[in-house]
């Protein structure tokens, strides 16, 4: 064979694909990853549709596969319990209706964070989730370890960046130290939430903002 001749293909390994080939299997991968999406999102306003109905106890997997239109061995390829569904439906629920944008200051951020922290809380849907998956995390020690390790740095995280910017801005007061500040403002949210049942209110929301945005003053 001279350094002119191509070798011969021997495998459909070995062969190169035609540029029609490589576009189409693109082309077919980004629909499966839309389609696995849409899949995923419906499992979760489902889920959340079906728990406002049915109550905890008696939501299942066999009934949000059905709300959903899916089979339910498409549910346990992604989550292995209804718990785990809620969870994740409740992180996606943070991430899409709690701001952390720059409002151009720390108070104003911070204001804005906790008034749809505590909006959101206040949805009896989602205090019932979060009191339900609060107690499972007790008594379940994988899911438990899921819940602290995996959601609630999620919205920790979330505050965290408020924080930051406000340190690189150079607003964030000295005190109190970032961590404890988080640990107010989600402690208020949790105790609330699971001991005294009280309302989030715009008061609380103001005095949260005034603590810790004075800096120890």
């Amino acid at each position: 064979m001279t350094t002119n001749e191509q070798p011969t293909p021997t495998t459909a390994a070995d062969r190169p694909r035609s540029q029609g080939q490589g576009q189409g299997q693109g082309r077919g991968q980004g629909r499966g990853r839309k389609r696995s999406e849409d899949s995923r999102l419906s499992i979760l306003a489902a889920a959340f549709e079906l728990v406002a109905e049915v109550g905890y106890g008696s939501l299942t997997i066999e009934g949000i596969a059905s709300r959903a239109g899916c089979g339910k061995q498409t549910i346990y390829r992604w989550w292995p319990s209804k718990a785990h569904v809620l969870l994740e439906a409740l992180a996606v629920k943070g991430e899409l209706y709690v701001t952390t944008e720059d409002r151009g200051s720390y108070e104003a951020d911070l204001r804005a964070f906790l008034t749809d922290t505590f909006a959101l809380a206040s949805t009896p849907t989602i205090a019932n989730i979060l009191r339900v998956l609060m107690a499972e995390a007790q008594i379940d020690e994988e899911f438990g370890t899921l819940f602290r390790t995996e959601f609630l740095p999620r919205r920790r995280d979330a505050l965290t960046l408020v924080l930051e910017r406000a340190r690189a801005r150079g607003d964030l007061p000295p005190n109190p130290d970032p961590s404890t500040a988080l640990d107010v403002v989600f402690g208020v949210l949790w105790y609330r939430l699971l001991a005294v049942r009280r309302p989030f209110t715009e008061e609380l929301v103001g005095e949260l903002v005034g603590m810790l945005t004075k800096g120890g003053e």
